[in-house]
């Protein structure tokens, strides 16, 4: 058998955690660091190494992985005298699979370059249960044999696992990827509240939607959401209000405009400026909820 990649992992959170874990199961040695103690000791009991830096995490590693909030952390970790790309050894394959912009990405990997680091954008869909399940959609950007080469990793984590393109291409991707989702779930939301005033059975009318033309992973993940309206965190509203202006952002760049991307951008916005940042993406359904007239 042939021996597996160290990788250091820098980022352990709803997603970095059980992504972590995942490449655990599947023998590959691992180091990790972030910034939360807690989660040091979730990833020591699952067999990984804690690393107390992100120089620590990255000093023997083969492949180092990021998963990150945003641009200014990923930017943060990669650069500076105790950052990825001073301390990583040359030839080491860095995989941001945080979503972030596709600018920062190609920049990202033009500095990589010149410190002699292998760089690709990979960021995922597919939310905590597709982290927990190994089910994530990786969407990766970069040179063509580094992605062949990382492709034995990436598929330990996502079943769906494509090269979309050059540096910044898998950024992209997933910026129009978000933007589906957050339409998509608006959109479930406005029907939830149309069918409860209309008085019609809920979980009914979302079984018979969920076998037609209608169906969609957004309305079977988010679906005991809606029903419960319960709104734990797989992927909070600060979040997609981050990714809708990479989207809004990088659209007007290229000269695409967005109608709808735009509007749902500022339900977003809305969403975490009346203080549900914290809430899971589906808890949108409050904010029909509150232009309705008050909860259904």
């Amino acid at each position: 058998m042939p021996t597996l990649p160290h990788i250091a992992w820098i980022g352990l959170g709803v997603m970095g955690s059980p992504m972590a874990e995942n490449l655990l199961k599947a023998g590959y040695p691992l180091t990790g660091h972030t910034l939360e103690p807690h989660k040091l000791d979730r990833l020591a009991a699952a067999g990984g190494t804690p690393a107390g830096s992100v120089r620590e995490a990255v000093a023997r590693a083969d492949v180092v992985v990021t998963m990150l909030p945003a641009d200014p952390e990923v930017t943060a970790v990669a650069h500076g005298d105790d950052g990825v790309l001073a301390n990583a050894r040359p030839g080491t394959l860095f995989i941001d699979m945080s979503s972030i912009s596709p600018r920062t990405s190609a920049a990202l990997a033009e500095s990589a370059a010149a410190h002699n680091v292998r760089a690709l954008d990979a960021p995922v869909s597919g939310g905590e249960a597709g982290a927990i399940e190994g089910t994530l959609s990786v969407m990766a950007g970069g040179e063509r044999a580094d992605f062949e080469e990382a492709a034995p990793l990436l598929r330990t984590l996502g079943t769906t696992v494509v090269h979309c393109g050059p540096h910044g291409a898998g950024q992209t991707v997933k910026a129009a990827n978000q933007l589906i989702v957050a339409a998509n779930i608006q959109a479930c939301a406005e029907a939830v509240v149309f069918l409860q005033k209309s008085g019609v059975d809920l979980a009914a009318a979302l079984d018979v939607l969920g076998g037609g033309l209608a169906a969609s992973a957004v309305l079977a993940r988010k679906r005991e959401n809606f029903l419960g309206r319960e709104y734990p965190p797989g992927f909070r509203i600060d979040l997609h209000h981050k990714d809708m202006g990479i989207v809004t952002t990088a659209a007007r760049e290229v000269g695409a405009v967005l109608p709808l991307g735009t509007v749902v951008a500022t339900l977003v916005a809305a969403a975490r400026a009346q203080g549900d940042g914290a809430l899971d993406h589906s808890a949108l359904l409050r904010g029909v909820e509150r232009l309705s007239g008050g909860t259904t």
